[in-house]
């Protein structure tokens, strides 16, 4: 009896640390996004939320069309993700209406799997995926035991004193969610309060020439910016012309000027401005080489496109396609 009253109890838990693991990584991402000072910071930032849209529309993401819509508001729908995941987190940590928060986990996944990993080959280096296929078992089971789910079962079993026993769990499933999400809205403008002052963005522009005498000629044929506002080991960030395409200029020595792509070939995440002499992707973490753009750490297996860059006098022109 013993070993078999174990051996149900085992059984019962067993969803128990993939739960947990779950509940605390969607409680730290969605943190995480909201102390962010990237975050949301704008198309001037390539570590920004909207940046990251830009990025999986430039990948040819499935969800498209949703997300033009979210580029319209990228401060609500960012702010809005970043609680979602938080409120996934706790729902699924305290075990709250646990098929719920479990199903709203698998529909985070699934959208960052159709964006932010949609471009990642072979399918396997991205975690999104696995995110999606690890919330399945807990969206079938829910949260049934050691959960707020549990004892609030356990509640509405108990005998009904004068004929209030439904009035009663109302008010305790009401006060219960009203206080997980109070504690998580609080947490998160808390860590959203105490977030760093948003860096300056990197140096811009907007397409147009600058400098030079030439340069409107070529302003069909590619975009132009300052030789003097590109600095050396440094990088501004542009736009190809007609599709938005993210671009860094670099000049990696002293009178040598580079222009890479600025998606990540894993993931099509738009990397970090160079710093220690590589280009950082902020979702994957994989690296490459800011005079080559040759890839130096991975997942990435595939180099930056390169774009032609021609001096003339003061101005530099990219092309407008990678070669």
């Amino acid at each position: 009896m013993t070993m078999t009253l174990s051996t149900e109890t085992l059984r019962r838990q067993a969803l128990l640390p993939l739960r947990l693991f779950l509940g605390v990584t969607f409680c730290y991402a969605g943190l995480l996004k909201l102390g962010d000072p990237h975050y949301l910071a704008g198309a001037a930032d390539p570590a920004s939320y909207l940046s990251q849209l830009q990025a999986a529309l430039t990948a040819h993401s499935p969800a498209a069309p949703l997300l033009r819509l979210a580029r319209h508001a990228p401060a609500a729908t960012g702010t809005a993700l970043a609680f979602g995941e938080l409120a996934v987190g706790l729902g699924t940590l305290l075990g709250l209406f646990g098929r719920v928060a479990a199903a709203g986990g698998a529909a985070l996944s699934l959208m960052l799997f159709l964006t932010v990993s949609w471009r990642t080959h072979p399918y396997f280096l991205g975690n999104d995926l696995a995110y999606l296929v690890a919330w399945t078992p807990l969206v079938l089971a829910g949260t049934p035991s050691v959960s707020l789910d549990a004892w609030l079962a356990v509640r509405r079993a108990a005998p009904s004193v004068a004929g209030g026993g439904r009035r009663r769990a109302l008010l305790e499933t009401g006060t219960a969610v009203l206080a997980v999400a109070g504690g998580g809205l609080l947490a998160g403008a808390l860590t959203a309060r105490s977030r760093r002052p948003t860096p300056s963005p990197v140096a811009q522009s907007g397409g147009r020439p600058t400098g030079g005498s030439g340069d409107a000629a070529g302003a069909s044929t590619g975009v132009s910016v300052a030789a003097a506002k590109v600095p050396v080991g440094g990088a501004v960030q542009l736009s190809a012309p007609g599709t938005g395409d993210p671009i860094f200029v670099v000049q990696p020595k002293p009178g040598v000027f580079c222009a890479f792509s600025g998606a990540c070939t894993h993931a099509g995440c738009t990397v970090l401005p160079p710093k220690e002499g590589a280009f950082v992707c902020p979702c994957h973490d994989s690296a490459f080489d800011v005079a080559t753009g040759a890839v130096l750490r991975g997942p990435a297996t595939e180099a930056l496109p390169r774009y032609a860059v021609t001096r003339s006098g003061a101005t530099l022109r990219v092309a407008e396609k990678p070669e």
